[in-house]
């Protein structure tokens, strides 16, 4: 220890992933002296195993579909020719083009002091690194998260893929088996279906359960239209490794025992907390089974530690992670000590075709929180939208929740980008407006946008053109 150089910075921070690149660039632009540590690759998941790379192999399979589809008269669609192995080279190559702006040498411009060395806690105010004693004004914990990999009889971690690996493997996978159907499981499936794999996706529940039930039944429909073969509400009972990465898995079903093979074996079955090996019970920083414990300030249990982005237990989403880092720069920065976090605008999506996007409550779970009497739908379908019909791309729908009064609760997206359609109604729910704002604003024609206008506006078409309505207009017209 003597022979460690010692710093004493306003604020340390552990891992330079999404939420911990976040928070150095906003400190150390605004004057702290910052310290970054990192033991692995700047950028975390989201640049090297997880969004990135996910996204880029997305867009490869949605240009092959592309080239199949026979949607519009006069272009006549064919099978692509897909070499797999220069896919993964346009994957690396998309990194490869991010990578420079999660880069040691950008954030050392910045003013940040970055260490690519392992941190640890030995103490409530210290962390040591191989070649550091930190003692710093506050910490912060941003070590993410990783694969997690369920105790099913048989399986050998050696022999699965992960997101953190599956994106390496550049021979084609012949039959691709996927553990989960959340949305890695299921953007993975669709992304290998569409460069002319074999896949069957197998989970213990429904595909997709946190979303709108109506709209996950769209995306099930066209996962199946594209031959992703789904086995849900079933129980793995043992897996069996064969030759080279051969496996096949033995599961039940209704109650029925039946095996399916495949060549390869994707696990996508969540995310479990990186807490292991940095310190944490000598920091006097309390667990729980899903991450560090913090409360709505991110603050742990150790008053000059916070802990944000997956490692914290929360949402597991960059933009969580970048959020969070803008509530942690309001109060190191600003003194804004208050500063908190609210999850009731949260908005996700799984990128699969048709995209499918949330925030806020879905149908189900207002209706568990206000009771039935007291939510209100409203729907649009996108084979209503005239954009949609020119560009033939009309599978999906908009559904907002509203409780009585027209308060926006939620909306749920699915239908082509949706993702980006869904900012508005996380605008509206974020600044607590009822449906008429959404119905007011001017919507360009003709997009796919004008939909949130035409969904708002359904919640007030019963009402509208009610006998109650048209006794007032009559009425009214004599006097003017």
């Amino acid at each position: 220890m003597a022979n460690k150089k010692l710093l004493k910075p306003d604020l340390c921070i552990i891992g330079a992933g999404s939420a911990g690149l976040s928070v150095a660039a906003g400190a150390a632009q605004l004057g702290l002296d910052t310290v970054l540590l990192e033991k692995d690759k700047m950028g975390g998941d989201c640049l090297n195993t997880g969004c990135v790379p996910s996204k880029a192999i997305l867009a490869a399979g949605k240009r092959a579909e592309i080239h199949r589809k026979n949607d519009i008269k006069g272009i006549k669609g064919h099978e692509p020719e897909i070499d797999f192995a220069a896919v993964k080279d346009h994957v690396l190559e998309t990194i490869a083009t991010i990578e420079p702006n999660d880069s040691p040498e950008r954030f050392e411009s910045l003013g940040v002091n970055v260490i690519l060395q392992a941190g640890r806690f030995k103490s409530h105010k210290v962390v040591e690194t191989a070649d550091y004693t930190i003692k710093a004004r506050r910490f912060i914990i941003c070590t993410g998260s990783r694969a997690f990999v369920p105790p099913i009889t048989g399986l050998d971690e050696k022999k699965i893929y992960t997101n953190e690996t599956i994106f390496e493997l550049r021979e084609k996978p012949e039959h691709l088996l996927v553990i989960g159907g959340g949305p890695i499981g299921i953007e993975m499936a669709q992304a290998h279906v569409r460069l002319d794999c074999k896949v069957t996706v197998l989970d213990m529940g429904k595909i997709l359960p946190r979303d709108d039930q109506n709209n996950v039944e769209i995306v099930r429909e066209s996962l199946l239209s594209e031959n992703i073969h789904l086995l849900e509400n079933i129980v793995i009972k043992e897996v069996k490794h064969g030759t080279n990465s051969n496996v096949s898995l033995l599961i039940e079903k209704n109650g029925k025992t039946e095996e399916v093979k495949g060549s390869h074996l994707l696990v996508a079955a969540g995310r479990k907390a990186n807490m292991d090996n940095i310190g944490l019970e000598e920091a006097g920083i309390k667990t729980h089974r899903t991450g560090i414990e913090v409360n709505k300030r991110l603050k742990t249990s150790n008053k000059i530690v916070s802990a944000i982005g997956d490692v914290s237990g929360g949402p597991q989403f960059t933009h969580v992670a970048g959020y969070q880092a803008g509530v942690i720069i309001r109060q190191l920065c600003f003194g804004m000590f208050w500063a908190k976090v609210d999850y009731t605008a949260l908005p996700w999506v799984t990128y699969c075709d048709p995209e499918l996007a949330q925030v806020g409550l879905t149908e189900d779970a207002a209706i568990e929180r206000f009771g039935k009497g007291n939510v209100t739908i409203a729907e649009w379908k996108f084979d209503e939208n005239d954009r949609a019909i020119a560009e033939r791309s009309t599978k999906g729908q908009v559904r907002a929740v509203m409780n009585k009064k027209g308060l926006i609760l939620g909306a749920s997206i699915v239908g082509p980008q949706a993702g980006e359609l869904i900012g508005v109604w996380a605008l509206a729910i974020s600044s607590k407006q009822k449906i008429g704002a959404i119905t007011s604003m001017i919507a360009p024609y003709p997009t796919l946008g004008e939909i949130n206008k035409r969904a708002a506006g359904a919640y007030f078409t019963p009402s509208l053109f009610s006998d109650k309505t048209r006794k007032i207009v009559k009425y009214l017209k004599y006097l003017g």
